[in-house]
């Protein structure tokens, strides 16, 4: 196995909660912003460490009141909201164990959940949910409560709980240690029943002190002003809970947005202005889209394309320089990145609130060139890999030194190894403690602290590790050749008018793909080629569209040889989607569920 070690940071390890952390910042500096809530006119109202700190202990002790007890676990099911990392806090503070769900859970998913935590409550947001969980309450006989937001269970709660002594949550807090179990978070399930990953106040804590020691000084680099994030990856996955808790502990102040649609998100981060974003590499593409068809419907997209390429040009030859295989960008090449830093490149950084210079990406792959682009526009961009088994990241590149394409090295404390298969094992604090009522799964994942991730990587002569696809979605057609399909599916969707790409070819002749398109993108394309708009079958029919699609597919199949090259694909008239339970909710592929529902498409590509 070839390994590759990050040392840890320098100070001792964490030792007691999560919530200590929030405690003492309230004592040390209470005038601190810790948290900005959103108001009803789209504004944002401060709230500073000690009024943050009084909120939690007022909603503690309500929750006594409610029969909440140390070791007690409690659902959490909504959105991204100021009320969830309240209602985090406060748990933690009393020794409880949250479980987050995500809102789009179906009943038979959230049964499942609730019955095999044995959750004693849980908190929803709206109507809907509640009768969600309310309709499978008869097979939860430990559920107590169901407490909704938007009928404003924190005063209720809060108000049940004035006259217990503050003492007694501190009582409560004071017995909490690193080893116990904060949360149990379950995996996005891309096959199969999702598993619930044990994870420690400990692996919480070393997670976001691994990202504050590697990353916490460009971080902090703001030209001026708190360091702020405004946070809208979704808080059921361990992804946003790291950042809240590294924001939290590094005195980072955060905001909240429920929801991830530009026409949502934008507006939100023009008023918020954040200095620094967390996000999965859905929104950067989103937001590359957005900014080039703007360009191109004000008559300027040659300019864009022009300013794009020098965008990637420039960032690509600083990279060369960094590594020492490179002189850097060139005079012309520099004056030309000078002339797009005035007129173009400070747009895109407007759109972003204004203030940002740094953003971190995980989640899934994200593509070099955009990668490329975004920095050479202004925006330090670190790309990194984890797992909830892993708290979220284990690698990411380091700060100064970006290798895009790569997911980086080890964070701070951690080990990367590769296996002889290919198989990326990882080990560090922020390794998970197992999965809750699986021993064999954990014995079986989990081998003399080294988590085997069931990615395959390869790790460069620096120590940066690229992730080149999962073992399970290895594909082996009917002549033998295997096939990694993330990298093909990626050049795929590189094409403006692509939203998402499944390459298809277990037991087949040969490679296939269903591809769905990018509504926004397509409307436009149809608009600057003198097209009336398409409904959604029409798509399936069009011949001047596929010979659009068909240069995409013949681009990607340029990196691979003729037996991995994908030689036919479908159009469908919708992307997959969540709803439809195709995705997970980290926005993967569910590979199998997608088979399954479009396998009558697949078919009849292999029939000649």
């Amino acid at each position: 196995m070839r390994e590759f070690t990050t040392p840890a940071p320098a100070g001792p390890e964490a030792t007691g909660g999560l919530a200590d952390s929030l405690y003492d910042t309230a004592e040390r500096t209470p005038d601190l912003v810790q948290l900005s809530r959103r108001t009803g006119d789209g504004g944002w109202q401060d709230v500073t460490a000690r009024e943050f700190r009084d909120e939690v202990i007022a909603l503690a002790k309500g929750l006594l009141t409610h029969g909440v007890r140390y070791g007690d676990r409690v659902a959490l099911m909504s959105r991204t909201r100021y009320e969830w990392t309240l209602f985090d806090y406060a748990l933690w503070s009393i020794g409880a164990i949250t479980v987050p769900v995500y809102p789009t859970a179906a009943p038979e998913q959230v049964r499942w959940i609730l019955a095999e935590t044995q959750a004693v409550a849980c908190l929803v947001e709206d109507e809907d949910a509640a009768m969600t969980v309310g309709a499978v309450c008869d097979a939860l006989p430990d559920l107590t409560g169901i407490w909704q937001l938007d009928r404003d269970c924190v005063t209720a709660i809060t108000e049940d709980g004035r006259d217990v002594p503050d003492a007694l949550v501190h009582r409560q807090r004071l017995g909490v240690a690193a080893p116990n179990i904060a949360t149990v978070v379950y995996t996005s399930g891309t096959t199969g029943r999702p598993k619930g990953c044990l994870i420690t106040h400990g692996n919480l804590a070393a997670e976001a002190d691994s990202l504050l020691a590697g990353w916490g000084e460009v971080l902090r680099d703001t030209g001026g002003g708190q360091p702020a994030t405004l946070l809208f990856l979704p808080l059921a996955h361990v992804y946003g809970r790291a950042v809240q808790i590294a924001a939290v502990r590094g005195g980072f102040r955060i905001g909240h947005i429920p929801e991830v649609s530009t026409d949502a998100l934008l507006p939100a981060l023009e008023s918020f202005r954040p200095s620094f974003l967390h996000a999965v590499p859905y929104v950067f593409e989103k937001i590359f889209q957005r900014a080039r068809r703007a360009a191109e419907e004000a008559g300027r997209g040659e300019l864009f394309e022009q300013a794009r390429q020098v965008a990637v040009d420039w960032a690509a030859a600083r990279e060369q320089k960094t590594f020492g295989r490179g002189p850097g960008p060139g005079a012309a090449l520099r004056l030309r990145h000078l002339a797009y830093e005035r007129t173009v490149y400070p747009r895109l950084r407007a759109v972003l609130g204004g203030r940002v210079r740094t953003v971190m990406c995980g989640g899934s792959g994200l593509r070099r060139e955009l990668g490329l682009f975004f920095t050479g526009a202004g925006l330090q961009l670190y790309e990194g890999y984890g797992l909830t088994e892993t708290t979220a990241a284990i690698t990411a590149n380091p700060a100064g030194r970006q290798k895009l394409g790569t997911v980086g090295q080890p964070v701070p404390g951690a080990s990367v190894a590769i296996a002889d298969d290919g198989e990326v094992w990882v080990r560090g604090g922020s390794v998970f403690d197992g999965y809750l009522n699986h021993p064999q799964c954990t014995a079986e994942s989990l081998v003399e602290g080294w988590f085997g991730t069931g990615d395959l990587g390869r790790l460069d002569e620096d120590g940066y590790l690229t992730i080149t696809g999962r073992k399970k979605d290895l594909i082996v057609t009917s002549s033998g050749k295997n096939l990694a399909p993330a990298a093909l599916e990626e050049r795929v969707e590189a094409h403006p008018l692509v939203s998402q790409c499944l390459v298809v070819g277990d037991d087949r002749p040969y490679v296939a793909a269903l591809i769905t398109l990018d509504p926004a993108a397509l409307a436009h394309w149809l608009k600057s080629h003198g097209r009336e708009q398409l409904d959604a079958w029409a798509v399936l029919a069009d011949e001047q569209l596929h010979v659009e699609i068909q240069r995409a597919v013949a681009a990607a199949n340029t990196a691979v040889s003729r037996a991995e090259s994908i030689r036919a694909f479908r159009l469908l008239p919708r992307e997959f989607s969540l709803e439809q339970g195709l995705l997970t909710p980290s926005l993967k592929l569910r590979r199998a569920a997608i088979a399954e529902h479009y396998s009558t498409d697949i078919e009849e590509l292999y029939l000649s």
